[in-house]
């Protein structure tokens, strides 16, 4: 495996145009992150939000902070003055509560609607009906500082690539379909380390890659 700097141009020099890199950094030292940063990596996405405050109170103000984990409805508050997407929205009540802590920092806030595409019960997600529920909702209607701009999912954690591609393939036919409603759903998140490049012939719009950028995660 080589440098981060290294493993950060490899994948910038792969990725088709219209796709981001997003370096998950979950668990990862400052040190790594400035490496990654001074590489010229600018998207960075945590699964905790306090760490994930941490980080952007050390680090440089231009990095785009995305929340790619679960939410829970009281941390919202602490991540409301700078994260730029919020990944994993899986209720209207979170987005309720997004919308109100964004309303009080004078931000829109940009979200995905994760809709659940695996099998594993550990997976969140919304079905597709209750992804399009949330959009057609009077109440998302009436928000003003909440925007959803696309839906994120994750395969099967399974060597069988055509699993994995039958359910990326069912979540861009999702958005697709969405997308006739609501042409300001234009990001697709899916893919990650073992399955990206599926994902990207599926048309995914940004990639979350954390192991093979940083290497192997320290949860100690």
């Amino acid at each position: 495996m080589g440098t981060i700097a290294e493993n950060i141009k490899n994948y910038t020099d792969e990725l088709p145009e219209g796709v981001d890199l997003i370096a998950i950094s979950k668990t990862k030292p400052i040190e790594a992150l400035k490496e990654a940063y001074d590489a010229g990596q600018r998207i960075f996405g945590e699964n905790k939000v306090q760490e994930m405050t941490d980080k952007w109170e050390q680090l440089p103000k231009d990095i785009k902070w995305h929340m790619v984990g679960h939410v829970q409805r009281n941390k919202v508050k602490y991540m409301a003055p700078y994260v730029d997407l919020i990944h994993a929205v899986d209720s209207l009540k979170l987005l309720k509560e997004i919308n109100k802590q964004g309303e009080k920092k004078d931000r829109i806030i940009r979200c995905l609607l994760q809709v659940k595409i695996a099998e594993e019960d550990s997976k969140f997600g919304l079905t597709a009906a209750e992804a399009e529920e949330i959009l057609e909702s009077e109440t998302y209607r009436e928000f003003k500082n909440v925007a959803v701009v696309g839906l994120m999912g994750m395969a099967t954690n399974t060597e069988d690539t055509s699993k994995v591609n039958k359910e990326f393939d069912f979540l861009a036919s999702v958005l697709k379909n969405l997308q006739i409603k609501y042409p300001v759903l234009k990001e697709l998140s899916m893919g990650m380390s073992g399955d990206y490049k599926i994902a990207i012939e599926n048309n995914s719009t940004m990639v979350r890659i954390g192991s093979a950028i940083f290497g192997e995660r320290n949860y100690n």
